[in-house]
């Protein structure tokens, strides 16, 4: 299996909420059955079907968290050389050139990115156009509404 680029933070994430999951939400859920099922007839028992509809999510979503981190490969770009090249993980400030906006991305995984958050995944036509290029450098976006210039203000490994 081809293991995928993820951050440490973005790792570190999913550790957590595998553990919430398992340790919190599971005991949680089994108690709310055990206690569902004590009222009686289990046909009609709406409490019953909840708890274990929810209970169906949680395990779906620990094993989707277990997979997702079977195939990770951990990158901590605090430990990479700070050669002032983009590389995955990076937090990358941009200037375009047409509006003058700023704006700062970091490049992280297919499974951590959030573009509300600016973390952008790897594979975006942004961050294909900014990996391997350095500070000063200009990069031309290839964006569905057109080409976007923008000049690299700042790297940095955070």
């Amino acid at each position: 299996m081809q293991k995928h680029p993820m951050t440490k933070e973005g790792a570190d994430a999913l550790q957590a909420e595998l553990n919430k999951l398992k340790k919190e939400e599971r005991p949680r859920i089994s108690e709310a059955i055990a206690v569902a099922r004590d009222h009686g007839d289990l046909k009609e028992n709406a409490e019953y079907h909840a708890a274990r509809e929810e209970q169906g999510l949680v395990e779906a979503r620990i094993n989707q968290i277990e997979h997702i981190l079977s195939l990770a490969q951990v990158i901590d770009i605090t430990k990479l050389p700070q050669t002032g090249k983009i590389v995955f993980g990076s937090t990358v400030t941009v200037v375009n050139l047409d509006t003058d906006d700023e704006i700062t991305y970091k490049i992280v995984g297919n499974e951590e990115s959030d573009i509300k958050a600016n973390k952008i995944s790897v594979n975006s036509p942004i961050a294909r156009a900014l990996v391997g290029k350095e500070e000063g450098d200009e990069v031309v976006v290839q964006a569905p509404g057109g080409n976007i210039d923008y000049e690299i203000v700042e790297v940095q490994y955070i």
